[in-house]
């Protein structure tokens, strides 16, 4: 092993025999060379650790060790607690890194010091024809680059994805790694740190090959639910509306259908009051106030919550608002 590397990249793994040779080679040719990289054998009982442990043999800037708790984020925070470099990037083992992934990443940050992360678009490679919604997520998801579209869309999906990102050693230590919970990992931290202030870019090339199978964890595991989504979204949102919103704890909410009543509802659990809801169906009687769209009223008397799922739905409200006064962050924040 090297003794000071500038980047660690940490890359947990489990039973990925038929995928993780394509990412660790992926790392080792990577342009930037000053590098370590941790493999985290996860409980492996397949060739995996075999691997790995040939290109531990073979190069001295891979390291193999092991975590027995098993969960990404275990195996992610061991990597994380070993790890030496100044900048700290993640890699699953299913996926393949542009070989000038890390450096772009290194020289972003080296030349944009006010920024904790850095992340890249993805390129979606499926190997099922039911991921069609996760096809659909990274087009969003890569329409998205700024910290201030990145802050815009927090609340919506998870708009950063998480094994293309590089961070800052000093920003992990200061606002904490991933969690054990009953919620997603890495929406979590990503959550956590913005509402730190941790400010995130997006560099607007595609980095990584993101590979998508049936049996990707985010598929399989119930904290990668839509309901845990929806828990640990609506905790980080009350704590921004608690922050932005001028007349907390009182919010309108944009979808008056039982589907958004029912999400908008968590927020209450938060002290969040829903004071009326907004819609686009005249007299639609449930037990709040509702309000036609066309009879809005103004910014200085609501802040707006739009719970739509519909990316096309809500776009469209978020170019309505605008001719009624509303400004985005704040007045009205659009949530999914």
């Amino acid at each position: 092993m090297i003794s000071t590397p500038k980047v660690s990249i940490i890359l947990p793994f489990f039973n990925a025999d038929e995928t993780i040779e394509r990412a660790i080679q992926s790392i080792a040719n990577q342009s930037f060379t000053d590098f370590e990289c941790i493999m985290i054998d996860n409980n492996s009982t397949d060739g995996s650790r075999l691997i790995a442990a040939n290109y531990e043999r073979l190069d001295n800037r891979f390291k193999l060790i092991n975590e027995v708790k098993q969960g990404v984020m275990f195996a992610s925070n061991k990597g994380w607690e070993v790890s030496k470099g100044k900048y700290i990037a993640r890699m699953d083992a299913d996926d393949w890194a542009h070989p000038q992934k890390l450096s772009l990443q290194n020289d972003f940050l080296d030349h944009n010091p006010e920024f904790g992360a850095v992340a890249t678009q993805v390129k979606h490679i499926s190997h099922s024809e039911n991921t069609g919604g996760m096809a659909r997520f990274v087009e969003w998801s890569n329409s998205i680059s700024t910290y201030s579209d990145i802050i815009k869309n927090q609340f919506i999906e998870l708009p950063i994805v998480n094994p293309t990102v590089m961070w800052r050693r000093e920003t992990a230590m200061q606002n904490g790694m991933y969690l054990y919970g009953d919620f997603p990992e890495d929406y979590e931290m990503w959550l956590r740190w913005l509402s730190n202030g941790v400010k995130i870019h997006k560099l607007n090339e595609v980095l990584l090959n993101w590979h998508d199978s049936d049996s990707r964890l985010s598929r399989t595991n119930s904290i990668y639910s839509d309901n845990a989504f929806y828990r640990i979204k609506t905790k980080y949102l009350a704590l921004w509306l608690s922050k932005h919103n001028p007349f907390h704890p009182n919010v309108a909410v944009w979808g008056a259908s039982r589907i958004s009543r029912r999400r908008a509802k968590l927020l209450e659990l938060q002290g969040v009051n829903i004071c009326c809801y907004i819609d686009t169906k005249k007299n639609r009687q449930i037990n709040q106030k509702v309000y036609y769209y066309e009879e809005i009223p103004s910014p200085d008397e609501i802040f707006v919550l739009t719970y739509i799922k519909q990316k096309e739905a809500r776009e469209e409200i978020r170019t309505y608002l605008p001719t009624k006064g509303f400004i985005e962050g704040k007045n009205f924040i659009l949530v999914s």
